[in-house]
């Protein structure tokens, strides 16, 4: 079996609260936490990750990236198995389990990908966070839909924030989700998620 870029989401749940703790206590410095990875459960991409395999990645990147203090994310959909230094934005601080979920702590960084993204938190747009890895999956019987199992060839590479995930769900939202759209746009003359968040990017970059 061929290996190939897995990129896979997960619902990342984080509360206002911790936004503006984490703003006010560390001088802006913005830090969340949240679920990464699930393991042993059928994500919305169909695959599976066995619990051995996501333990053994997670205990090597702790033990290198994380250690390191290189345990770097992209901003939106990398497809690359090599992070991007000119694209990062946040940096893993910690991970650990809870039953099957692997929980972390993330530190945006005030790099200019960084920058975007607390700027995009802080104005309450809807993000997602992936994982990323390089690995192969093989069919499993099931009787309804179509499953695949992470193979234990498995390398982990990075955790991605994104702004439009494929997959239903997967979002990471700092406010109120009621106030908040799934992401899609509206018809109605109201801009759409893609078009607030390129509204807030430009501002950005004008120093507003």
């Amino acid at each position: 079996m061929s290996k190939q870029i897995l990129i896979d989401y997960i619902p990342f749940e984080v509360t206002p609260q911790q936004i503006n703790e984490a703003m006010s206590k560390n001088d802006g410095r913005l830090v969340v936490k949240g679920v990464l990875q699930r393991a042993e459960a059928k994500n919305q991409n169909g695959r599976v990750y066995p619990r051995e395999t996501l333990m053994r990645e997670a205990k090597k990147y702790a033990q290198v990236q994380i250690k390191e203090r290189r345990a770097l994310g992209e901003l939106d959909h990398p497809d690359s198995s090599v992070v991007n230094l000119n694209n990062v934005s946040h940096n893993i601080l910690e991970m650990h389990w809870t039953g099957d979920d692997l929980v972390g702590t993330v530190e945006v960084l005030g790099t200019p990908a960084g920058n975007i993204l607390k700027e995009l938190f802080k104005s309450g747009i809807k993000l997602g966070i992936s994982s990323r890895g390089l690995g192969s999956v093989k069919e499993m019987n099931e009787e309804e839909g179509e499953t695949v199992e992470v193979q234990p060839d498995f390398e982990l590479i990075a955790f991605d924030f994104v702004s439009n995930p494929s997959t239903h769900g997967a979002f990471l939202s700092p406010t109120n989700e009621g106030k908040l759209h799934e992401g899609v746009g509206t018809r109605n003359g109201t801009c759409c998620h893609d078009c607030k968040i390129e509204d807030i990017i430009n501002d950005i970059f004008r120093g507003e």
